[in-house]
């Protein structure tokens, strides 16, 4: 028997959800990887696949056998463990047994600590055979499945039920039963290409068997991209390019076994609707891919993957029409008729609309929302009247039967209208921006009305979260409350809108509806929320800034996100400086020094005082520091005031070198603490120095 072999798993089940696919795919394939090698078993590359009917990992030369171990065991003390006449104590008997040893065959061991009695053994390795089902088994319940579901009359849950099951290593097929199914080594293939069983003999011929004489391409990546020359090349034909985002193709491999793509058609007279209305029907219900003409716009075109190779595709394709047809028919209607009420009609209608329990309704939040619209508006010196006005109206389509229909299609329905209607073109733009960006990476509103409109109510929406008690706990955010926050910081810093965060969040929070028991404390943990959220976006993300510099500038309370950006690049190009190792730890130490000396400002420093040069010279060098750095602080030239600090340097290091601070005569002491305090308030101007740890190559 070798010592290594290929393994395969695989599930059997009935359709998958589509959309989750590849995330369950990635996820079994990463919880095996992860489950052998806490088992000791030998392995080399791990392969995932699925279909809409099967999950599958392929494991090359998988170990057959975990290699013996030597397992030590440690006991009580020795002298915990026999008596003075040197008989073994009742401690020493209970450690002998646990161990299915005598007390004579116990080791010792010395350390640090003492003696110990110490029990030292060899484990044998088990068989791959044993451990492979409760891998298998552990490696399926750690998916992420949020509701699971049973079938027949047993106990065993899966998110669909489950029908055949494959275990393969090497030739051998691994006994056991998972999910009520006892393991074997025959798969099925296409519903419709194939019937029956299909031998698998080993693992590696898995996804050739398959494709040959199951029809079924089990590689996720290879059927999608299938489907993406596919769709291109029917694009070309019709003499356009597809239309359709990375979650459609994803979504429609996760649909197919056996992908082939047609192109069909539609009346022309559809082309009428707004792109993105189109674009929806197509999509959204039918999964088919829209295409555009060399000038952007839509041709009376679409292209579906059929999971299967028609003889007919002729009807085929006159039965993807028909389908559209209505659904496009229908979409024409709602766009006709939602126009025969101009938007700002249907305000008084968002009365009867509760947006949430607690919050109010629809035309609550409109208000609040036009609040705060108007107070960022009157801070950036932004004309407020048609920030406000596109915040009233921000709501109106959701009582539209084309948003009742295409909820995806919320502010983007009520730009429409509202342009239907006669409101001013920022009005309109800035409603069909209101909810960017709509998932990370996505762009940002461009109009600054659309900007303002898109952070008030993110952060009405926060607060009035945040206020009834129902903030992110771990995983769970049913509300997106994380993806909004980033959305806040994101357009506040990339747009540049020098606005008082702090002064929003409190006006967002006071005028909820709902009450609580603190406002100020749901102010602060709201505060904290949107700094964690630009810790994230300025650390972890690509911006190169290290956290102790996030934390240097955070120390520092900055009222705006754009100041506070403007403070970390300065900080960035501080930190390169070769004075920046010897600075950092001087304010570290001065800030410990007042610390531990209790100091608190006393009154003016009196240079008559100094009793030592290096007080002197350190004194005028930071007379003259401030005089160069306070208007460099006004006009927020953070890293030009930085570079001009660095200068003290010298003065600094001669200060810390020769002259004592904590002396004996109590009037030089308070003197020499209050010129340390002076000297960290000159740095503390931009940030908190004393936290940054440079190192210097």
């Amino acid at each position: 028997m070798k010592d290594a072999s290929d393994f395969l798993v695989e599930i059997g089940t009935e359709e998958l959800p589509p959309k989750a696919l590849r995330a369950l795919m990635q996820a079994f394939a990463d919880n095996m990887s992860e489950r052998v090698d806490e088992a000791r078993l030998s392995r080399g590359e791990v392969c995932a696949y699925s279909s809409p009917r099967r999950l599958a990992v392929y494991v090359a030369g998988l170990g057959r056998q975990q290699p013996d171990r030597t397992v030590s065991l440690k006991g009580p003390p020795v002298r915990v463990a026999f008596d003075k006449a040197g008989a073994p104590t009742k401690a020493a008997l209970a450690f002998a047994s646990k161990c299915g040893a005598d007390v004579d065959a116990l080791g010792r061991e010395t350390t640090d600590a003492g003696e110990w009695l110490v029990f030292s053994t060899t484990e044998k390795g088990r068989s791959a055979a044993d451990l492979l089902p409760g891998i298998v088994q552990g490696a399926l319940d750690a998916l992420p499945i949020p509701r699971r579901m049973r079938w027949g009359n047993r106990d065993d849950e899966f998110v669909r039920p489950v029908h055949w099951l494959v275990m393969l290593h090497g030739n051998d097929v691994i006994q056991g039963s998972i999910l009520g199914v006892e393991a074997g080594n025959t798969t099925r293939g296409h519903r419709f290409h194939s019937s029956g069983d299909i031998e698998i003999p080993t693992p590696a011929g898995y996804a050739g068997i398959l494709e040959t004489r199951g029809r079924v391409i089990a590689d996720f990546d290879e059927r999608r991209s299938k489907i993406l020359d596919q769709v291109a090349a029917e694009a070309r034909h019709a003499g356009g390019k597809a239309v359709g985002g990375e979650a459609l193709y994803d979504e429609v491999t996760a649909l197919t076994e056996w992908p082939v793509a047609l192109r069909g058609s539609f009346d022309e007279a559809f082309l009428e609707l707004p792109r993105e209305v189109i674009i929806a029907t197509l999509t959204g219900h039918q999964r088919y891919f829209p295409v555009a003409g060399p000038d952007g716009g839509l041709l009376p075109v679409f292209i579906t993957i059929a999971n299967l190779e028609s003889r007919e595709p002729e009807r085929v394709r006159e039965g993807n029409e028909r389908v559209i047809r209505p659904r496009l028919a229908d979409a024409k209607f709602f766009w006709e008729t939602d126009q025969q009420v101009p938007l700002g009609d249907r305000t008084e209608k968002l009365k009867g609309v509760v947006y949430q329990q607690g919050l109010g309704t629809l035309h609550d939040k409109s208000m609040r929302v036009a609040a705060l619209a108007t107070l960022m508006a009157n801070e950036l010196r932004v004309d407020p009247d048609e920030v406000t006005r596109a915040a009233v109206l921000s709501k109106c389509d959701l009582l539209t039967g084309m948003v009742g229909e295409f909820p995806e299609l919320q502010g983007t329905m009520g730009r429409y209208y509202a342009k239907a209607a006669g409101e001013a073109p920022a009005v309109s733009l800035a409603i069909g921006e209101q909810y960017l960006p709509r998932f990370s990476g996505d762009d940002l509103p461009e109009s600054e009305t659309g900007q303002i409109l898109s952070v008030a109510d993110k952060l009405d929406t926060l607060a009035g979260i945040f206020v009834l008690g129902k903030k992110p706990t771990g995983n769970r955010d049913p509300f997106g409350l994380r993806r909004a926050a980033l959305g806040v910081v994101r357009i506040l810093v990339e747009k540049g809108m020098d606005v008082d965060l702090g002064g929003l969040i409190n006006a967002a929070v006071v005028q909820q509806p709902a009450s609580t028991d603190d406002r100020g404390a749901t102010r602060d943990a709201l505060h904290e929320f949107l700094m964690d959220r630009l810790r994230s976006y300025f650390v972890d993300g690509s911006h190169g800034f290290s956290a102790d510099m996030f934390e240097a500038v955070r120390a520092r309370h900055p009222k705006s996100l754009v100041d506070f950006g403007e403070r970390l690049a300065a900080v960035s190009s501080f930190i390169e400086l070769e004075p920046a190792v010897s600075l950092a730890a001087a304010n570290k130490r001065t800030a410990n020094i007042l610390k531990q000396a209790g100091y608190e400002e006393k009154g003016e420093l009196d240079a008559s005082l100094f009793a030592d040069d290096a007080e002197r010279v350190l004194y005028h060098a930071m007379q003259a520091a401030r005089q160069d750095v306070e208007p460099l602080i006004d006009g927020r030239r953070y890293a030009d005031s930085l570079r001009r600090l660095a200068q003290l340097r010298a003065p600094v290091d001669s200060f810390f070198d020769g002259v004592m601070v904590m002396t004996d005569d109590d009037r030089i002491r308070n003197n020499r603490l209050a010129l340390l305090a002076e000297l960290r308030s000159l740095f503390l101007d931009v940030a908190d120095i004393s936290r940054l740890t440079p190192t210097q190559e």
